[in-house]
Order: C-alpha cells, then sequence, then structure tokens
C-alpha cells in the first residue's frame, strides 16, 4: 500500500450530503480506540476512528473519483478491511437497544438544506436498518429491542392526555398503559418489521409478553408510577428458533407479571436482561447521545472505552448523571451477567452502529467488564 494519502468523496443519497473522505494508511493497526480519530461535521461530536476523517458538506462541488475502477478499488479496500470483524462476530449474538430518542431527534440539517422532521427522522431510521440487516445478512445473530416514548407521547396528546412523567420515569395508569401497548406492539415494533423485511430480513415482531418472553413485575415506586415495571425473569426459548434460522427478533419493551398485568418497562433494562439470557457477545444502546463524556459540557471528551470500576468511579465523580446513570448501569448488570462487552452510541449518527461493530476504533463509548 503507498505511503501517500489517497482521497475520494461520495454523495450519500440516504443523506443528502456530500461525504468527504480522506484515508491515511499506517504501517499497522492499532487494536485501540484512542490512537485513531473520526470526525463527523454534521454533528458536534468528535469520534475517534483509524485514519478516517469524514466531513458531510451541503457543497455540490467536493471531487469525485477519477475513474470507476478508482471506486471499485476503494470499496473493496474497505470490504477487506471489515473481513477481520465479520470473521470475529459471525455466529455471535449482538442485542441492539433502539430507542425512542435515537428514533425521533435529529442532527441539524446540512447548511441550505430545509428539512423536514419527519424526513429526517425516516432517513436515520433507513440507515439503522440498512446496518442491522448487513449485520445479519454476515452471519451475525442480531436482536433488535426497541421503545418508543417520543411516538408515545404524540398519541397521548391526540387523546388529549397529558403525558407525566416522575424522575424521569413515565407515570403510567391504565389508560397510558393501553396506549403504550398500543403504540409500542401495534405501530412501532410493526413499523420496524416492515422495514428490516423490506431491506431484506426475516423479520418477526413480538412483544415481552409473547412467549413469556419476559415476566414482568411491579416497580418499587409503583404506587408514583403505575404500571411501570421491572424485569423479573427472561426465557428466551420463544426466539432461540428464530435466532438459530438467521432472523431478526424485534421486542416492544412491555411485559406482564405472573397475573397477566401488562407493564411499561424500561427498553435498555429488556435489552440488558435479555443479552445476559441469550450469553450475547455484544450489547447496544443506540441513543441520542455520544456516549460518556468525561467532561459533560464538553461533547469532545469522550471516554471511547472503560471497564467497570472505571465507570462506577465516574458515577461517584459526579462525571456521570441523569439519564446516562440508568443507561451505565443496565449495561454494567449485563456484564456483571456475562456479556462480553456493552456500547452506548449515537443512533442519530449514519452507520454508527457499523462503525461500533465493524471497527476497532468504534463509534461510542464500550464498557468491559
Amino acid at each position: 500500500m503507498a505511503a501517500s494519502a489517497k482521497a475520494m468523496s461520495i454523495s450519500m443519497s440516504t443523506m443528502k450530503l456530500n461525504v468527504h473522505y480522506t484515508y491515511t494508511p499506517t504501517p499497522t493497526k492499532s487494536n485501540s480506540k484512542s490512537q485513531n480519530q473520526i470526525q463527523f461535521q454534521n454533528h458536534k461530536s468528535k469520534y475517534k476512528k483509524p485514519n478516517f476523517a469524514i466531513k458531510a458538506s451541503s457543497s455540490s462541488s467536493v471531487p469525485t473519483p477519477s475513474s470507476s475502477s478508482d471506486s471499485g478499488s476503494y470499496r473493496v479496500d474497505i470490504l477487506s478491511e471489515a473481513l477481520p470483524f465479520i470473521q470475529r462476530f459471525r455466529g455471535k449474538t449482538i442485542v441492539v437497544k433502539y430507542g425512542g430518542a435515537a428514533m425521533k431527534r435529529k442532527l441539524k440539517p446540512p447548511a441550505g438544506e430545509d428539512e423536514g422532521e419527519e424526513e429526517e427522522e425516516e432517513r436515520l431510521k433507513a440507515s439503522v436498518i440498512k446496518d442491522l440487516v448487513l449485520l445479519s445478512c454476515v452471519g451475525i445473530r442480531t436482536v433488535l429491542v426497541h421503545g418508543g416514548g417520543p411516538v408515545i407521547n404524540d398519541v397521548l396528546k391526540q387523546l388529549h392526555i397529558e403525558p407525566i412523567f416522575h424522575h424521569g420515569l413515565r407515570v403510567t395508569d391504565a389508560t397510558t398503559m393501553e396506549v403504550v401497548s398500543m403504540v409500542l406492539c401495534g405501530k412501532v415494533n410493526k413499523d420496524l418489521v416492515s422495514l428490516l423485511n423490506k431491506a431484506g430480513a426475516v423479520a418477526v415482531g413480538l412483544s415481552g409478553m409473547d412467549g413469556r418472553l419476559v415476566t414482568a413485575r411491579p416497580s418499587p415506586n409503583s404506587a408514583r408510577l403505575g404500571f411501570v415495571g421491572e424485569v423479573a425473569h427472561v426465557d428466551p426459548t420463544v426466539i432461540r428458533p428464530l435466532i438459530d434460522n438467521g432472523h431478526i427478533p424485534v421486542i416492544a419493551s412491555v411485559a406482564a407479571d405472573e397475573s397477566g398485568q401488562p407493564y411499561n418497562i424500561n427498553a435498555d433494562t429488556v435489552a440488558g436482561e435479555l443479552a445476559a439470557s441469550l450469553g450475547a457477545e455484544k450489547l447496544i444502546l443506540l441513543t441520542d447521545v455520544a456516549g460518556i463524556l468525561e467532561d459533560r459540557e464538553d461533547p469532545n471528551s469522550l471516554v471511547k472505552e472503560i471497564d467497570i470500576k472505571g465507570v462506577k468511579k465516574m458515577i461517584l465523580d459526579g462525571k456521570v448523571g441523569g439519564g446516562m446513570i440508568p443507561k451505565v448501569n443496565c449495561c454494567v448488570r449485563s456484564l456483571a451477567q456475562g456479556v462480553r462487552t456493552a456500547s452506548i452510541i449515537d443512533g442519530r449518527v449514519p452507520h454508527s452502529l457499523l462503525h461500533e461493530i465493524m471497527t476497532d476504533q468504534g463509534a461510542g463509548t464500550m464498557i468491559s467488564g
């Protein structure tokens, strides 16, 4: 490989952006995430990646490859570099939690583009869907767990019901529980299944109630929160044949207790407990933040890799707070039950899922045991 840098640019139609890639070969490839860097200009965070600098531009004047053979060679190089990761994860189980925040919130559109929120959401969702299908196609056993809080809020408001939260948790009375079940199981779940199947996967939509996949119990604060539950038990028997056959189970985070009463359960918790019960290689939480920040006021202070001891210290030191604490605790609990690694990444960044799995440097924060 030549020592001089090679550059190319491509237009990614799904992003409506021109993306300029600069690739600088290095003599050796490090296994450390911290030595490499990737930068997304259409997002305020900077991610460390090996050998790539990615800049999004609204300009159409970015130069294109000089020939189709250059483009073809570049694509072959990329596929070749992905081979070790495909070999590593092929046949392994990865549980992905796709959060409502990652589905709903959007990055700032490129300069000069006045893009509708709905169009942006659909494009970002399509990016996640393509990543999941690709992972399945190369033999990675993929399970998707989803929430859908913003969609629930929209439907509640259409029904003239004001969403109520207590310390970040949805207060769920009987009426709200019916809406939660309807939205998560009947709309969000089936929309994701339809998109996955349309993209070439074989996806099967379920909730925690189906096949007693997840058994719920009331939250200790049920007097205040209503039908908000916790995971009492996971029995993955119903989804193992689906996974073994290369299908993608899509799980809504609704489950029932022993009496059949349904509960709204945090999707992070369901994903973490399901990953543990399946002996997953990796748990990935897709959300609307870059990951864990060393300094919560500095978006460039992303912590690329940390162990359980280190992340617990960050919580004690106050560096991890707010809504990040339950996500971190979910990851730590899954690791304690045998999951190899757990990552928190920004699902709004196109193809961040592939970056996390198919590169040494990852896309967000990876926590290890």
